[in-house]
């Protein structure tokens, strides 16, 4: 059964240098007749693929190779300019950890928020909690507003709280080097439990070993194509072999 279907899917987004452009700037800009259209660049080219249920697919490619904007798509995170998305069951994005807390709300509201988010009850994520708590070493921690937390903290209780839920979908952005040695080897325990599961995982990672031992395909992305598609090894190797070469 396919739970995640890309057709067509394409996407148009503001460069950096036009982020960064202010308000201020823009108003000048207007007032001197110099106010020109954002500049925008096609980060995602006609992406089309099928991910089955159940199935692991690791996704590699240079820096800005259009990576994570993919899996933001996936996720729902971003709309795509042109194309269709179809994404079947719940789906935990592991990508911008925290990116979705209130920081004005305590540790344990923005675990029951980001469960009602993921389809769950509010019962349930209170059952949850003490393993959450106590998995992001964050007992100590639940009435603190997340603003409290240093960094590294949050990233734990993100991690904690998507990987706790059990998904169907599992979206996975560079995140198995989150806070020490100790928490990185818990969570690369906790990313291997979903191996042998019925969740579909999605993982981008530089890590080409972990995606060799970890998923049987895997899709290469450069300026935001898919160069190959098919069995990791093959993936791999030509984009070790052709990938590097441009780059």
């Amino acid at each position: 059964m396919e739970v995640i279907r890309l057709d067509n899917v394409s996407l148009l987004r503001r460069t950096q240098e036009e982020f960064s452009y202010d308000l201020k700037k823009t108003m000048l800009s207007v007032l001197e007749g110099k106010y020109r259209q954002p500049v925008k660049k096609l980060v995602l080219d006609k992406i089309e693929f099928v991910v089955q249920k159940g199935e692991k697919i690791g996704i590699i490619g240079a820096n800005g190779s259009g990576k994570s904007t993919l899996l933001k798509v996936i996720s729902g995170i971003l709309q795509p300019t042109s194309g269709t998305v179809r994404v079947r069951g719940k789906i935990a994005p592991l990508i911008e950890l925290g990116a979705g807390f209130d920081p004005e709300i305590s540790v344990m509201d923005n675990i029951l928020l980001y469960g009602v988010l993921l389809g769950y009850s509010r019962s349930e994520m209170r059952n949850r909690a003490p393993s959450i708590l106590e998995f992001a070493e964050l007992q100590d921690y639940a009435l603190v507003p997340v603003k409290g937390l240093s960094s590294g903290m949050v990233a734990r209780l993100g991690f904690s709280i998507a990987t706790d839920v059990q998904p169907d979908i599992l979206i996975l952005d560079e995140v198995l080097s989150v806070g020490d040695e100790n928490f990185k080897n818990k969570s690369k325990q906790r990313i291997k439990s979903f191996w042998h599961t019925n969740s579909t995982v999605l993982v981008v990672s530089h890590d080409l070993s972990f995606i060799q031992e970890s998923c049987e395909q895997a899709i290469w992305l450069n300026k935001g194509q898919i160069i190959f598609a098919g069995h990791t090894y093959d993936a791999i190797k030509n984009y070790l072999d052709i990938g590097n070469q441009g780059s």
